[in-house]
């Protein structure tokens, strides 16, 4: 058996029934041309991610962390293979129908960060509510806020914020149309350790209470390991740890 049908066959080993899964990937590959120069990020790789559970996925930089959490957020499309979120094809999606299943049910946290620059970090919350079809917006991005650390904050724009304050408000951001998918791309890494416990607490909790599943891409082994189910990405292909 070659390496990548090795890799494969142990991500299968740990798979769950067709019903358990919210998401299950197959067969990714993106590959990037620009001129005569081709660049492959991803190389058949698949996941399957269980209701309700944590998984974290590690991996090196350059190996394709950022590009897999994008097509599966339904940001960009596969070169080739698909991805059935709650069991549709959402690779068959136009944009406007990935972008409306965004808005109800993926939340987004990127490294490149998620706030509107023009408007204050309650309002970037309250504009996520809004946007899903949420009630109360004013109320829930408060109590967001606060749950997060920076309810004193509400008033300010991102550029008035630090790096960690805002990581936060992100956080808020996507945690605000209550999704059942959190898609996080180094959640913490701009956080203390404090701060991050408190994150990661908040995301455990949402997961028991409303069974939110989640993805967390990082290169913190304190929050991998927290995670139920622990992924690497190597070579462009997904590998249980």
């Amino acid at each position: 058996m070659g390496d990548h049908s090795a890799a494969m066959a142990g991500a299968r080993s740990a798979g769950v029934g067709a019903s358990e899964c919210l998401v299950r990937a197959h067969d990714l590959f993106k590959i990037y041309r620009e001129g005569a120069l081709e660049t492959v990020a991803l190389r058949g790789a698949g996941l399957e991610l269980p209701r309700g559970r944590v998984a974290s996925l590690v991996g090196p930089s350059g190996s394709g962390k950022s590009t897999l959490i994008a097509i599966l957020a339904g940001l960009t499309l596969p070169s080739a293979g698909r991805v059935l979120f709650d069991g549709e094809d959402i690779t068959r999606l136009d944009e406007p129908g990935r972008a409306e299943l965004r808005s109800r049910r993926i939340g987004i946290v990127l490294q490149r960060g998620n706030l509107v620059p023009f408007l204050t970090a309650r309002e970037n919350v309250e504009l996520a509510i809004g946007l899903a079809g949420g009630r109360r917006a004013g109320r829930r991005a408060r109590e967001l806020l606060h749950e997060l650390g920076v309810g004193d904050r509400q008033h300010h724009l991102p550029r008035r914020l630090s790096g960690g304050e805002a990581q936060r408000v992100a956080v808020a951001v996507a945690l605000a149309n209550q999704p059942d998918l959190l898609l996080a791309d180094e959640l913490t890494g701009e956080l203390d350790s404090t701060t991050a416990d408190r994150v990661m607490e908040l995301i455990m909790e949402s997961g028991r209470q409303r069974g939110l599943t989640v993805l967390l891409v990082t290169h913190n082994a304190d929050v991998a390991a927290r995670a139920e189910h622990r992924l690497r990405l190597l070579d462009g292909v997904v590998v249980a740890r």
